[in-house]
């Protein structure tokens, strides 16, 4: 995982955001790119997020 060594929690790309979601490259895409998930940013031609604002996402979303 793709992950800013000085202490950031963010994780680069659509692959990785997928694997912590339990979401295949496709189906992470079509998320993002619907937006889906708002917490995703598109950096230059990468996607970053926040891997804390994406469990919070998913956690407050199930309660």
């Amino acid at each position: 995982m793709d992950t800013n060594s000085d202490g950031l929690d963010l994780i680069w790309g659509i692959e990785d955001i997928g694997k912590l979601i339990g979401r295949n490259y496709q189906q992470t895409y079509h998320m993002v790119r619907a937006g889906k998930l708002p917490m995703v940013r598109q950096i230059g031609e990468r996607y970053v997020a926040s891997r804390s604002k994406l469990i919070k996402f998913f956690m407050d979303d199930a309660a």
